[in-house]
């Protein structure tokens, strides 16, 4: 698949790339996209919930009335679940939700997402982009030259330039990582994906290992 290759003003080069088959152009697994975005957000949960439950809530412990001749049902102590205050019952307790997903999976996913974005024409390939210093402004002009303005867009670079990173870093909707660190969630969330020439080869050698 050949797609055009715009420079930083959002200007046709004249060139054209190859978008690597291997990566672009695979049968997206939709399951192991699932798999990898379910676990990136699992990641992200702190589960320090927590209810007080029975033995926790600090309450008196007598006996509210007598066993037998109320009428009503025997009641123990104000700490039970029937009464307003009393403890919860199988309240939600602090817990890990992590969980494993193996490498292989975990690859497959991104290159579904890859070949996702590429089939539904979402890629523009950036032959390079340099700010001079981290300004917030330069980098909505370059968006706004793209036609990207208030669409959600994730810029990949070979590796971290800390301009374009600081100068995105207010812009909303928008986001910079490189070709080593992106993960599926991001490759599917965004509207359309901006790739620097420089970070295809990258890209097509991290799934030839």
């Amino acid at each position: 698949m050949e797609v055009i290759v715009y420079n930083s003003k959002g200007v046709d080069t004249g060139k054209k790339v190859t978008l690597p088959e291997e990566v672009f152009g695979i049968e997206p697994n939709q399951h192991a996209i699932y798999l990898d975005v379910k676990q990136y957000l699992a990641n992200q949960r702190q589960g320090t919930h927590k209810s007080k439950e029975r033995a926790e809530v600090s309450r008196s412990t007598r006996k509210l009335k007598k066993q037998k001749g109320t009428g009503g049902a025997r009641a123990g102590s104000a700490k039970s679940p029937v009464f307003v205050g009393g403890g919860t019952v199988f309240g939600p307790r602090p817990r890990d939700y992590s969980f494993k997903l193996n490498k292989k999976v975990k690859a497959l996913a991104r290159q579904s997402a890859y070949a996702v974005k590429a089939k539904a024409e979402k890629i523009s390939v950036i032959d390079s982009i340099t700010l001079e210093a981290p300004r917030t402004k330069d980098y909505i002009q370059f968006l706004n030259d793209l036609n990207l303005t208030g669409r959600k867009t994730l810029l990949i670079l070979p590796d971290v330039n800390t301009n374009v990173v600081l100068s995105s870093r207010n812009v909303q909707k928008a986001k910079v990582t490189t070709a080593s660190q992106v993960n599926t969630y991001d490759l599917m969330n965004a509207d359309q994906l901006l790739i620097s020439e420089e970070a295809l080869s990258t890209i097509q050698s991290l799934f030839e290992k």
